[in-house]
């Protein structure tokens, strides 16, 4: 593999195309007219891509709801055949949206990357150890695999019955981390704690957690309820306003089914868990 075509210039299909064309290999880029793209990238926009004889990988870098127009757009230029390895980036998604081109003979499947692109330039880096998530007919999946080893990634294969559970467990690791990260930076503040300092030292702790996880995963449990502080998740409860709470509660209900605990004290934890009343005064 030494030229990869890319549809779509969101973050997701920049950030690939940076770490491709960094990685050594010849990228072909599609996307919206105006897009600024850095070099050594360079852009087509208008009609079907015209460099699809140029390639045998093409990579859909689209919304899921836009695969399938994608993959239809493809199939229209009469340019897509058994030549070609076709795979879409949703963590969602199995291959069944590029159903239209299975006339064709192409291999079609699916490449999802296990990582959170905020700066496209930033993403050969951040893809790096990461996995990819591979989906698809034998011919795509080992394209896949190719592809993953070229940026340093680890390769895995998902069912694609399984796909939905996979895209939950992504973005409760990745989105929802972030609304906790602003729900901890929110109460720093009314603590009296700058935003600046708050989010740094927000930050420094995650990091802390994510090494403890890589290293014990969930023994890597720590905090009021692994040690059965009943007066300390009370004490928090009480002064945060009703969302935030809403938020402790939901997860500390989850950290109850990790937690090593007393039945008593369990039975404790549960109640003032489940007690709404529990929370901040309206005025606050």
């Amino acid at each position: 593999m030494t030229a990869v075509g890319i549809v779509g210039t969101g973050r997701a299909g920049l950030g690939l195309a940076l770490a491709l064309a960094d990685a050594g290999l010849t990228v072909k880029l599609h996307g919206r007219r105006g897009k600024h793209v850095p070099p050594p990238l360079s852009l087509s926009w208008g009609g079907p891509a015209p460099w699809l004889d140029q390639v045998e990988l093409v990579l859909l870098a689209v919304r899921d709801d836009a695969v399938a127009d994608a993959a239809a757009e493809l199939g229209a230029s009469g340019s897509v055949s058994s030549r070609h390895v076709v795979l879409h980036l949703s963590g969602l998604l199995d291959e069944t949206p590029l159903a239209v081109l299975r006339s064709t003979g192409a291999a079609l499947g699916s490449f999802h990357p296990l990582q959170a692109i905020a700066r496209p330039e930033d993403a050969r880096a951040r893809l790096r150890g990461a996995v990819a998530a591979l989906t698809g007919d034998e011919r795509a999946c080992a394209a896949g695999v190719d592809l993953a080893r070229a940026l340093g990634m680890r390769p895995v294969r998902v069912a694609g019955t399984g796909k939905a559970a996979y895209h939950a467990a992504a973005v409760i690791a990745s989105n929802y981390l972030v609304v906790i990260a602003a729900a901890a930076e929110r109460l720093m503040a009314e603590a009296g704690i700058e935003r600046d300092a708050a989010r740094q030292g927000i930050a420094t702790l995650i990091e802390g957690t994510v090494a403890n996880v890589r290293d014990a995963g969930p023994d890597a449990l720590t905090g009021p309820i692994a040690r059965g502080d009943v007066d300390t998740v009370r004490a928090h409860l009480t002064v945060l306003p009703a969302d935030l709470a809403d938020l402790y509660r939901a997860l500390g209900r989850a950290t109850l089914g990790l937690a090593t605990l007393e039945e008593s004290t369990r039975a404790q934890m549960q109640a003032l868990l489940a007690d709404p009343t529990l929370t901040a005064p309206a005025a606050r």
